[in-house]
């Protein structure tokens, strides 16, 4: 095993740990505004420990995401398994944007805001879009989503729907409303609700 990628020992994994629940925490309350010394004193760790583990705050923040992105995958996996196809769909796109209500941190890192970028994120997010994808298909096939529909709509949509979450702190309340009416737009004519 090289050198770089050898486990780490046990209390450098708990302080690991430690920084990834801390910067989690403070990331999904302020997003990008959060400093490393918060961070390092909210995980009541020292800053040479931080650093340690993530030479910067855009690793940090790079790390968090990665970490709360690997469940998007389970999540369109256990959507794809739904009979309706129509459903399956409404419930991937719904929970992926549940997922994000209230963490400033994926929000932030989703609508691509302030020059942040999917670098080490790019399998998880394959991952996911493949799936979508089949989701997608399937439900286009079935009749229940408009034909032109396509799995590159969907970044689009989730956005455009997490733009009123992340514009809107505090409430969030418009958001799934917005929800609402996208599904009603992108259901087949004739398609029940």
């Amino acid at each position: 095993m090289p050198q770089t990628e050898r486990p780490l020992r046990a209390d450098a994994r708990r302080n690991r740990e430690r920084i990834l629940t801390s910067a989690g925490d403070l990331f999904a309350r302020r997003g990008n505004d959060v400093q490393m010394e918060e961070i390092a004193a909210h995980s009541g760790l020292g800053m040479g420990t931080l650093y340690r583990h993530f030479p910067s705050k855009r690793d940090l923040l790079m790390a968090v995401v990665r970490e709360r992105f690997q469940g998007m995958s389970q999540l369109a996996l256990d959507a794809e398994r739904i009979d309706d196809p129509g459903h399956a769909l409404e419930a991937v796109l719904r929970g992926y944007l549940e997922a994000a209500e209230g963490d400033a941190a994926f929000q932030l890192a989703i609508l691509g805001s302030q020059g942040l970028s999917w670098d080490g994120v790019e399998q998880q997010k394959v991952e996911f879009a493949d799936i979508v994808a089949r989701i997608i298909d399937r439900a286009v096939a079935a009749g229940r989503l408009r034909a032109d529909f396509s799995v590159a709509d969907f970044p689009m949509l989730a956005c455009g729907i997490m733009s009123t979450m992340y514009f809107q702190p505090g409430g969030n309340a418009d958001w799934r409303r917005h929800l609402d009416l996208v599904l009603a737009g992108i259901r087949a004519p004739g398609t029940p609700g």
